[in-house]
């Protein structure tokens, strides 16, 4: 009878059936086939924590995944079993207080006896992770919040409460299959194998935890009292009182302030109410955040501590990005925040969302520097994910900026010191289409101060909301295990006692910077807007017929295709037409009918905001624009010379744009740009020379178009070497040179109508000189002099073969008129 109607299958099934009326899932992986299971082997799932409903979800989705369910049995040649699955964790029958753990599972002793007696015998576990109250996307709530995931071991009323109040929003995670074979491979004691095996699933568990709600930190205060009591701190404190001759508890009360001041206070409660008010923003003023390759984040996340870091472009960047990292069911990264934004109530939400603050100069504050390194060290050495921005500050031109060693230094010094968990790097491109700071990055790049950050000016931005700002894009590059990475640099380096002065480390910090700055450049998003500017802004007057302009965007389509940046950028699938039409609703162009053709135009005011969107894509087709420059501009060279000449500007062009390819791997390259110009028909290859197309032919203005891309870093190249020539050298210190570069572009701008706002600022010259003295062009001396050879007249010699003569005319003469007087140390 009992074969005829399974009592206990229908009350499963019914109690399965009441649970979903108020149960909603998301279910990762997606697709079952993502699993990666062996259809010639049994399944057995593993459950963490012992409660019915969980049982209940995990069988309900095997079912509609279409996967072995979890209540049938488990039958093999030589095991068999009333059921697939086991509880990791077991409870006392009855008990409503938190669940202790007892023993292990009678399933999994079992299904280890099997394995150890029969060496045929595998069967493939699969953790199971269920989340209540994990699904981000949804509507939340403070009470909400009270009851969502946390470290503590639940009791069955709480757990009831849970799927009352979260039942909508649950997270269920399928994980890859373990062999239990390969697991107990060697090992024949019974015993030892079922703690071995227990072990390796509740380090399993706990890291799939830690991926959704963070690590297991005690309460901000026990933080704290730790992080005043490591012995670096500890140090410092006395350090602090002795060479200012206050009391030791002055001291002391000195350092707990800056703890105050520096460390997050992370609530859920707050980044959930935070998400869904960023949610609402998003939907206002965006029509769209396209999010690619999250998947490489979430490969690498269980068991890695991750240091997120994006390029930054605007005050958006943080919050977005840790959006999408939440909205995903991964915990919000602590992100590193300049002191500036610690404004009132702002400054409290920001914390509360994770964010730490650093002031931005902490020179001469050798107790506010020992606080936050060890702070820093602390959160890493936890395996609590950090974001911060290696540029410093947010980029006025569009460009990647010359990367600061600050914070990612503390980052490597910490890691080499404890190496208490892998930790990876995860570039991250964001590219806005339409940027909300626009105007104030214009004014600034034009020569007023920095507005500073208020809460007055936050309220202000309020208006912002009803305005349009097109799509964000967000790609997520491949991580940098920065193990592997000091391995390629300094192989003994595990070996040897830590020593924050030691030279290689100083060099593996500069490294990692140059790498992660280049690393972001290549998972580059080229939007609609990104075509575009690069197109129209080398048009003269920033006017095209519509024709010819959907013309030059299908060369740069061609050329992005055939770069060999094509397989780790996101292209635009627009075709020109729609890309121009979708740029026209934005607002960012005007188009003109005329009875010969319609014209597309941008007045002043568009043509500085998009010269930002161009620079967001500038090294993508830096060597395919230097090429055509050069063929342009001398109609006739060549392979030999045009490839001379390309070498002799590439070192401070690579540095500039952070460029990925060795002096040997250029030539290769070049070929294969030239390939692409030919292809397209932009320049005709005969035997050994490199020719422009005839001055009649539609080719030609296009050809030359595309070398105006390159121009103005070219010009801000030749601006700063033509300064310091007619300067002499041990004449100017860096600082002076930087503000002169700066001042002159400005003045050349006004004077000459030369280049857009950008074209003037003061980090780009600065990146400028600080790539000619590691390339050795320049020399500080211990006066703080420049100092050069006729090395610097050879590198403006080859400018001829790539600027116009009124061009190099223009700059050369305001360099000449300058005549700086010579500078003190």
């Amino acid at each position: 009878m009992s074969r005829l109607f399974d009592f206990t299958g229908w009350a499963l099934n019914l109690m399965r059936r009441i649970l979903y009326l108020g149960t909603r899932t998301r279910v990762f992986p997606e697709s079952p086939d993502a699993l990666g299971l062996h259809a010639d082997r049994a399944v057995c799932y593993v459950l963490h924590e012992h409660h019915l409903s969980n049982l209940l979800v995990l069988d309900h989705e095997c079912r509609q995944l279409g996967l072995p369910p979890a209540l049938e049995p488990l039958r093999e040649e030589s095991f068999a079993a009333s059921r697939s699955y086991f509880f990791l964790s077991r409870t006392v029958r009855g008990s409503i207080a938190p669940n202790p753990r007892i023993g292990h599972s009678a399933m999994l002793k079992a299904l280890v006896r099997a394995a150890v007696a029969d060496p045929r015998f595998d069967v493939q576990l699969v953790p199971v992770t269920i989340l209540w109250g994990r699904e981000p996307r949804k509507q939340d709530s403070i009470l909400k919040a009270l009851f969502a995931e946390t470290w503590q071991q639940v009791s069955t009323l709480r757990h009831l409460f849970a799927m009352l109040i979260h039942g909508r929003h649950t997270v269920v995670r399928f994980n890859a299959p373990i062999s239990l074979r390969e697991l107990l491979a060697g090992n024949g004691d019974e015993s030892r194998a079922v703690r071995k095996l227990g072990r390796v699933l509740r380090v399993h568990f706990r890291r799939q935890r830690e991926m959704a709600i963070g690590p297991d930190l005690s309460h901000r205060r026990t933080q704290l009292r730790t992080l005043l009591n490591m012995p670096s701190v500890r140090a410092a404190i006395d350090a602090e009182a002795q060479t200012k001759s206050i009391p030791l508890v002055a001291a002391q009360r000195s350092a707990r302030e800056f703890a105050l001041e520096i460390a997050s206070d992370y609530t859920y409660s707050v980044v959930r109410a935070f998400a869904l008010f960023l949610a609402w923003v998003w939907n206002k003023v965006y029509n769209g955040v396209e999010v690619h390759n999250f998947e490489r984040v979430t490969a690498v996340a269980p068991g890695h501590g991750i240091i997120y870091v994006p390029c930054h472009r605007s005050h958006v960047d943080y919050l977005l990005l840790s959006y999408i990292i939440f909205t995903r069911g991964l915990m919000v990264p602590h992100i590193a925040a300049g002191a500036n934004l610690n404004l009132p109530l702002v400054g409290s939400i920001l914390r509360r969302s994770g964010a730490f603050f650093l002031r931005r100069k902490i020179k001469g504050e050798p107790l506010y520097a020992a606080v936050f390194l060890e702070y820093l060290h602390l959160m890493i050495d936890r395996g609590f994910p950090i974001e911060y921005f290696i540029e410093g500050g947010r980029s006025r031109s569009g460009r990647m900026l010359a990367p600061k060693a600050g914070i990612l230094a503390m980052t490597v010094q910490s890691f080499v010191r404890s190496r208490a968990r892998p930790l990876v790097f995860v570039p991250v491109y964001i590219g806005y289409e339409k940027l909300m700071e626009g105007k104030s990055h214009l004014a600034e790049l034009n020569g007023r101060p920095k507005k500073t950050e208020s809460l007055a000016g936050l309220i202000g931005a309020v208006r912002l909301l009803r305005r349009n700002f097109g799509k964000v894009h967000v790609n997520f590059g491949q991580p940098l295990a920065l193990a592997e990475f000091l391995d390629g640099r300094h192989p003994g380096w595990r070996d040897e006692e830590f020593d924050i002065q030691a030279p290689w480390l100083r060099h593996a910090v500069d490294a990692t910077a140059i790498r992660l700055a280049g690393d972001i450049n290549a998972v580059a998003v080229v939007n609609p807007v990104n075509l575009v500017a690069v197109t129209l802004l080398s048009t003269p007057k920033h006017a095209a017929d519509l024709c010819l302009l959907r013309r030059q965007i299908e060369h740069v389509r061609f050329l992005l295709r055939e770069s060999p940046w094509a397989s780790s950028i996101v292209h635009c699938t627009m075709a020109a037409d729609e890309a121009i039409d979708y740029v026209l609703g934005l607002d960012m162009i005007l188009r003109h009918s005329h009875p010969l053709g319609d014209m597309v135009r941008a007045d002043e005011e568009q043509a500085a905001l998009l010269a930002y969107f161009r620079n967001n894509m500038l090294h993508l087709l830096a060597l395919p624009a230097l090429l055509a420059c050069l063929v342009s501009h001398n109609q006739s060279l060549t392979r030999q010379r045009a490839k001379q000449a390309i070498r002799g500007i590439y070192g401070l062009l690579r540095a500039d744009l952070f460029l990925p390819w060795q002096g040997d791997e250029l030539d290769a390259v070049i070929d294969r740009a030239e390939a692409s110009l030919s292809q397209r028909g932009l320049i005709l290859a005969e035997d050994d020379f490199l020719r422009a197309p005839s001055p009649n032919s539609e080719a030609s203005p296009e050809l030359r178009q595309l070398g105006e891309i390159i121009r103005p870093t070219l010009e801000r190249q030749f601006l700063t070497l033509a300064l310091l020539q007619h300067c002499g050298s041990g004449r100017l210190t860096r600082a002076r040179l930087e503000e002169d570069t700066h001042l002159l572009a400005q003045r050349l701008a006004m004077l000459y109508e030369f280049n857009p706002a950008e074209f003037s600022e003061k980090l780009l010259f600065a990146n400028v000189i600080r790539n000619l003295i590691d390339g050795d062009l320049l020399e500080v001396d211990d006066a703080g002099l420049l100092r050069f050879d006729e090395r610097i007249t050879q590198a403006v010699a080859q400018t001829e073969l790539l600027l116009a003569a009124e061009v190099r005319h223009s700059i050369d003469l305001i360099a000449r008129s300058a005549t700086p007087a010579p500078a003190s140390p």
